[in-house]
């Protein structure tokens, strides 16, 4: 055959690149066997051994191995795999907006913005676009007449390009311009953080026009620890500091207050305010020494709308800020600190720092000290100086890490933090305070946490799944195709070899979802193969000698396999568009998979084939068990299209009403919320845990948030969802919930159970697991994203099929099928959600398999029209009916054996995978079934009416009735 030096050439080249790709995560993987066996579960000793062991090299000859280096260059593991935290840091847009205004108080500016809040939980655009939108809108209902070039607004010194004349047009330009390139600063500032953690294999993305940047750290275990060190927007400000004797007289009125009104508030009437704030212990110039306990209680007084109503005018603007943390020797209680505020809330020194470091004071403690930059010196010596003899504040991210009084003016911008620090928490704030300040704060709209033992079993899930799917195809194909089947054997292990390694050398993310579309790609990559031998057997049984089956069934098939495989591979674009995290990884293991059975099954297996016959050797492409199977098989599809018809309306409108009047019941990324895997030491009754946390999580007006406990695969595992505190994105939020969770699901843990070990223990057989947050703002993004996706699909498939058979009614009778087959999984999910006992939520990975089924469906669709346009030219004495069940009959050997061997490949995923992808895995399960029926009956059975409405039956007037399928001639 021509071309089969090029090709050989190719393979060879690719094989030794992706096996210099691989080396280097067999290697490291050696090494730490190596050292687990010698340390046991000693960490201490493990690390010891990795170090010892990391002296040695392995030189190859072509390449020279050792462990550091072949640790950075290892396929990276998910966190599904590897556990660890993913997380989508939002930049605060309001803080951008208001330090671009340069913090204006113009009521008009002030009223946007809160709409713009308000507007935002709800909305898919851009916070920018909305403000612009709302300041239109304010400005036309109050007759402002403002200019975005006004002074009070957006023309002022932080935007000098901005002069009086500015159209409005112009600055929409300019501000969205300086926003992305603030968010590209806090990209960076991010990134050099991770990197100063030492943290292996991060990835960081920025997330194209948003203000969002993705982070994922696999193999994180301190999960506090790293939410801090994002949001931390590191901009450091000091403040003047108000005393008791300013607010104390406010602090009774509130008292009095409570007393009244307590129910409006959220508190019980008979709280007592001044109990709370333990004025007797007061201490380090704060206005209130509050219980743990108790902070909750009085932030929810202080921000209450009442409370703010009654501050006198000398705390109007004052903020009521916390500690870092207890002070030594008070570990149970927290400082509350009065700053004194402005009415734009602009700190009196608001700079960043030069450098920092790691010192200690004069009794040994650790403290950082620091170099502002010159503006923020320039400041700090003006406010020493106006301060002399009072406290001043220094806060980081609203929380106050010291506030000493001022003992003479500090010209030179060097000073101290002092904050009760570990050494830790010491190095933290000087790798924070080192990157560099974020433009504006961050907040963590989306998370997922993945513990390490979760991760470990997944990996044994995927490696038992992948192993019994592969034993399934390879038993499978030799069964039935014989010699041609170890081929096809082989040709699927190469594309298996390359498939990890161009994965590894793009630096892609291995993730659960990924091994399952690895397995997937394999049952997609047989069917090339599947539909060569198909049709050389068609061509063996019309009298072709071996050689020219061979040669045939491979010109035949190429038009249909490259067909069926750029549909498919357009759905894996769609999935990696549009998809987040794990699904992005199940989009490019797909894709690539596609791409590389093209060449495997299609070029490879040829040259390995046609390189036998040429010595004269035969290659059997059937067994005695397999030869005439489905040989003589007919059937008339389209006579009994009627019935079809009927059955698939009555079932479309049983799943339209359960979607109509029962709904879905959607998980956290489509609502918004958290939700966390628990495992217990025992079996755990669901009923008796949601009893117990509907006690836990009730929100400031005493009212219970929305909670949902389900048996999570085992009997000693929970699934729990709420929506409470879901508006508020601090890391104090994620731990309030964490401490109500635990409360809640003590009584059910061991007697010696902590919070620590609660929330994520290695070790412990209890805890949490797993946990995802979602915040509202991002779960509508995500919806109208899956939204768009199918849509997208949908359109890029019709087009693809028009373009390709130049009849709309084969591309109107494909989308037929496959918004049959979306109906029909969607419907299921309604009818089920309640029933069975594994997740039926509609979430990003039911998206996934979604378009996964659409991809598949119309893979088998085109097989079948390709078999029709051959037919249409070949075969013109037949009727259009008897020529679409000649089509559809001749190739239910191709779609019978691809079906059958996808459906026990996913089958074994959905049994062995592991709870988290059985959701996922019975998508497919309903989508291969369906996927094959609505081929038959639906997409054909719709192009076959149109067409003979078009008039095309009229071509075969006056030619007798087909009444036997013939054979191929």
């Amino acid at each position: 055959m021509q071309g089969k030096g090029l090709i050989t050439l190719v393979a060879i080249v690719l094989g030794l690149i992706c096996l210099n790709e691989l080396l280097p995560t067999w290697y490291s993987s050696k090494i730490e066997k190596q050292a687990a066996a010698v340390a046991g579960n000693d960490p201490v000793k493990y690390q010891k051994e990795i170090a010892r062991l990391s002296k040695d090299t392995l030189n190859l000859g072509f390449t020279e191995l050792y462990y550091s280096k072949a640790k950075e260059k290892e396929m990276k593991l998910g966190l599904d795999l590897k556990g660890g935290i993913n997380v989508l840091l939002e930049i605060n847009q309001r803080d951008l907006v208001n330090n671009l205004t340069n913090y204006s108080a113009n009521p008009v500016l002030i009223e946007a913005l809160n709409r713009t809040d308000q507007v935002q939980k709800n909305s898919t655009k851009s916070y920018i676009d909305n403000f612009f939108t709302q300041f239109d809108a304010v400005n036309k209902e109050k007759g402002a007449n403002l200019k975005l070039a006004d002074p009070e607004i957006f023309g002022n010194t932080n935007l000098t390009e901005i002069k009086y004349n500015t159209t409005d047009e112009e600055v929409r330009k300019i501000v969205k311009n300086r926003i992305e390139l603030s968010t590209g600063t806090a990209y960076e500032v991010i990134r050099t953080r991770i990197d100063k953690m030492g943290v292996t294999q991060p990835n960081v993305q920025r997330v194209p026009g948003t203000g969002r940047i993705s982070v994922e750290m696999p193999g994180v275990k301190d999960i506090d620890r790293v939410k801090k060190m994002l949001q931390t927007s590191a901009k450091l400000q000091f403040w003047e500091v108000q005393q008791i004797q300013e607010v104390y007289p406010y602090f009774q009125e509130l008292n009095a207050l409570i007393a009244a009104k307590g129910d409006s508030m959220g508190v019980a009437k008979t709280t007592n305010f001044e109990n709370l704030i333990q004025l007797n212990t007061l201490k380090s110039n704060g206005v209130a020494n509050v219980k743990l306990s108790d902070t909750a209680v009085v932030n929810k007084i202080l921000s209450s709308p009442i409370a703010k109503r009654l501050r006198p005018a000398n705390i109007k603007y004052t903020q009521f800020q916390w500690g870092y943390k207890p002070e030594a020797g008070d570990e149970n209680n927290l400082v509350l600190y009065a700053i004194r505020g402005n009415i734009n809330q602009k700190a009196p020194v608001d700079g960043a720092v030069d450098n920092a470091a790691i010192s200690y004071d004069e009794l040994g403690r650790v403290v950082v000290d620091m170099q502002m930059d010159s503006k923020g010196a320039k400041d700090w010596a003006t406010l020493t100086e106006k301060n002399v003899g009072k406290p001043v504040a220094v806060t980081l991210d609203n929380v106050v890490y010291t506030a000493p009084n001022v003992v003479n003016k500090i010209p030179n911008g060097r000073t101290q933090i002092s904050g009760n620090f570990s050494q830790s928490e010491a190095q933290d704030l000087v790798n924070v305070l080192g990157a560099g300040k974020l433009p504006a704060g961050a907040k963590i709209v989306q998370a997922e946490v993945v513990g390490p033992s979760l991760g470990a079993e997944s990996v044994k899930a995927g490696l038992y799944s992948f192993l019994f799917a592969f034993a399934i195809i390879i038993v499978y194909l030799i069964l039935y195709y014989g010699g041609a089947g170890v081929y096809a054997v082989i040709a699927m292990i190469i594309n298996l070899f390359f498939l990890m390694g161009i994965m590894d050398s793009v630096d892609a993310t291995l993730t659960l979802p990924g091994i399952a579309g690895i397995v997937l790609s394999m049952a997609m990559s047989i069917d090339a193969n599947v539909i060569v031998y198909e049709r050389t057997k068609e061509e063996l049984f019309a009298g072709k000698n071996i050689k020219e089956a061979y040669n045939e069934g491979f010109n035949f098939s190429l038009s249909a396999i490259i067909d069926g495989n750029v549909t498919s591979f357009l759905t894996a674009i769609v999935l990696y568009i549009f998809g987040t995290g794990p699904i992005k990884g199940f989009a490019v293991t797909l894709g690539i998979g596609i791409l590389m059975s093209m060449f495997t099954c299609v070029l490879l297996t040829r040259v390995m084939i046609f390189s036998r016959l040429a010595k004269g050797k035969n290659i059997s492409v059937w067994t005695a068990f397999s030869k005439n199977i489905f040989r003589h098989t007919w059937f008339d599809f389209i006579g009994k299209r009627k019935y079809a018809y009927i059955f698939s309306a009555i079932l479309t409108v049983i799943c339209l009403a359960s979607i109509a009047t029962q709904g879905f019941k959607y998980g956290v990324d489509f609502n918004g919320g958290r939700s966390y895997v628990v495992k217990f030491d025992k079996p755990v009754d669901a009923l008796a845990a949601q009893d117990a946390l509907e006690k836990q999580f009730v929100n400031n007006e005493g009212e219970k948030s929305a909670l949902d406990v389900k048996t999570f695969g085992t009997d000693n595992q929970l699934k729990i969802t709420t929506d409470y505190r879901i508006n508020e994105e601090s890391l104090e939020a994620d731990q309030d919930v964490e401490n109500k969770l635990f409360t809640g699901l003590k009584p059910m843990l061991p007697a010696n159970a902590s919070l620590k070990t609660f929330k994520g223990s290695e070790d412990a057989p209890f805890g949490i697991t797993s946990s995802v947050k979602v915040g509202p703002t991002v779960a509508d993004d995500i919806k109208t994203g899956g939204a768009m996706a199918l849509a997208i699909a949908l359109i890029g498939i019709f087009l693809y099929i028009l373009f390709r058979f130049k009849r709309w009614q084969f591309s109107t009778g494909a989308v037929a099928s496959l918004v049959h087959d979306s109906i029909v999984i969607l419907g299921a999910y309604s009818l089920l959600k309640n029933v069975m006992p594994f997740s039926m939520e509609i979430n990003q990975d039911f998206i996934a398999a979604l378009l996964t089924v659409l991809g598949y469906s119309i893979n088998d669709t085109v097989i079948i029209f390709d078999r029709i346009r051959e037919y249409l030219q070949d075969r013109k004495a037949l009727t259009l009916e008897n020529l679409f069940n000649d089509s559809i009959s001749s190739t239910l050997g191709r779609t019978f054996n691809t079906a059958f061997m996808t459906f026990l490949v996913i089958l074994a995923i959905f049994i062995l995978g592991g709870e988290n992808l059985r959701g996922f895995m019975f998508a497919l399960l309903l989508g291969v079934g369906f996927g094959t029926y609505s081929t038959w009956f639906i997409a054909s059975a719709v192009s076959y009416d149109l067409l003979k409405k078009k008039g095309v039956e009229g071509s075969a007037k006056g030619m007798q009735d087909h009444k036997k399928p013939e054979q191929k001639k």
